[in-house]
Parts: structure tokens; C-alpha cells; sequence
């Protein structure tokens, strides 16, 4: 079952259920046309798949995964009742607080089912935070520009989050450049994460882009990933899915489901 199959990322995950031997698509999730089938509402995929209006009524069909790349605040209401339902939610949306994950892990643990928070589900990205992780131990200094299509709601993404979380787990706190340095326009240093700097871009044209920039003793590393379609996160959707279906518990972040 997928959420937001209207959606750029919903659109690609249609594709992805269809041309996947061991997946099949049972519905899909979207307010506007429920009781609709996916070609009636010509918006959609042309294909005789129905369309539900919640998630209650498509757990009639007895879907086994839910895909919901939606927003925000439908992804967090969607993942708690999948679990309630009996259903393996894999989530590919942002804004998920610490107190939310701990709630949903017990959940998730107390049902017995497998479910994935992804902010991102490009396997590039998962591996800069990765690599990102490496390079801090030996380069604390370091800033994080990230760049995104004009239509983006929230500013840092979720990636550049998760990113400078991961860094801060093995990089000191500690504020960057000059001690008396000034902002003559507010925000010019971008946000602040335990001294370090993240940059929101946001331009017509861009998908989904991260570079992170290490600096040292004259040398610089920068460790950058580029998403050029939304079909750069069809593999890591897939390896959610999969995992999903043979586990239990909650994972956020699919950097952990790769060594």
C-alpha cells in the first residue's frame, strides 16, 4: 500500500511495486479520490489499483507493507496506526522529534513488527553520512550545504540533520571561525549545530544534493552527493521494504541497515 502516490516520490514508488516480482501493489492512499481506482482519478498511474482515502479503510485489503512518502505530520500519524493495524510502515518523511522515536520503538517492538524511518532513501546519501562519520574523527572542523528544489517545506532537510547528528557523535562540540566574527546580515553563517554550520538552499532545478566540507591544516576534504531524479531512492525504498517483512522493531535511518 502507498500513501502520496500523486507525489514525485509516490510516483516512483508506483513504478518500483510494479516492476518488482515479489511486491504487489493492493491500493494506494490519497484523501482527494478515495473509492476511485488509480485510472479514473487521471492522475495517476493508469492502472486498475484502488484508491482509499485513509489508512483504515485500505487496512481492509490487508496489506502487508505501507509506503508513505506524504508529509511530515500525515507520516507520523500513518506510521502509529500501521503498527496498531498490524502493518509494516516504511516512512520516508522528516520531523520526527527523539520522544517520537522512543514512543514508536516500543510500539513497534510490543507488535512484533518491522518498520523504517528514512529521511533519506538514496543509498549515495546514507553512504556520505557514513563517510562523513569517518572523516570527522580526524577533521572536527566542518560545515554542511545542502541544496533542494524550491518546493521543499522544511529547512535543514532531513538528510543534513541526520548528518550533522551523526558527526556530533564523534566530533567535540565547539564553535567554528574567528571568535569575534560578526553576521552583518542575521543568518549568514547558516544554522548552528554544536558549532557546526548547515546551509539550506533552496532553487528550481535542484532535487536533492549534500555536500560536506572538512577543513584542516592546509587541506580541505569535501564529500559531496547529488540525487538527480527521484528514482536515486527507489533502491533504498526497496531495501526498507525488505526489510520490513523480516524483522522487528523500529530502524531511523537506513545507514543502519547497511555495513
Amino acid at each position: 500500500m502507498i500513501a502520496g502516490p500523486r507525489g514525485n516520490m509516490g510516483r516512483e514508488a508506483v513504478k518500483l511495486v510494479q516492476r518488482e516480482e515479489n511486491m504487489q501493489l493492493t491500493g494506494v492512499i490519497d484523501y482527494k479520490f478515495g473509492g476511485m481506482t488509480m485510472q479514473e482519478t487521471e492522475t495517476m498511474e493508469p492502472l486498475q489499483i484502488p484508491v482509499y482515502e485513509t489508512l483504515d479503510e485500505a487496512a481492509e485489503n490487508k496489506p502487508d507493507v505501507l509506503i508513505d512518502l506524504t508529509n511530515p505530520e500525515t507520516g507520523k500519524k500513518h506510521l502509529r496506526r500501521a503498527l496498531e493495524l498490524g502493518i509494516r510502515p516504511v516512512v520516508g518523511t522528516t520531523g520526527f522529534t527523539d520522544d517520537d522515536i522512543n514512543v514508536l520503538s516500543e510500539l513497534a517492538e510490543e507488535k512484533e513488527l518491522g518498520a523504517v524511518i528514512a529521511p533519506n532513501f538514496a543509498i549515495g546519501a546514507i553512504l556520505l553520512m557514513k563517510l562523513s562519520v569517518m572523516a570527522a574523527k580526524y577533521m572536527p572542523n566542518v560545515e554542511i550545504i545542502e541544496q533542494h528544489h524550491d518546493r521543499k517545506l522544511d529547512a535543514p532537510s532531513g538528510t543534513a540533520m541526520k548528518t550533522a547528528q551523526m558527526i556530533s557523535a564523534v566530533r567535540p562540540a565547539g564553535s567554528q571561525g574567528h571568535p569575534d566574527e560578526e553576521e552583518a546580515w542575521q543568518g549568514a553563517r547558516g544554522a548552528d549545530y554544536e558549532g557546526m554550520k548547515v546551509h539550506s538552499v533552496r532553487l528550481p532545478g535542484r532535487v536533492a544534493h549534500q555536500e560536506v566540507i572538512f577543513g584542516g591544516e592546509g587541506q580541505t576534504l569535501t564529500i559531496r552527493h547529488d540525487s538527480l531524479n527521484r528514482a536515486s531512492f527507489m533502491p533504498g525504498v526497496k531495501m526498507a521494504v525488505e526489510h520490513v517483512t523480516v524483522s522487528a522493531g523500529l530502524v531511523y535511518g537506513l545507514e543502519n541497515l547497511i555495513d
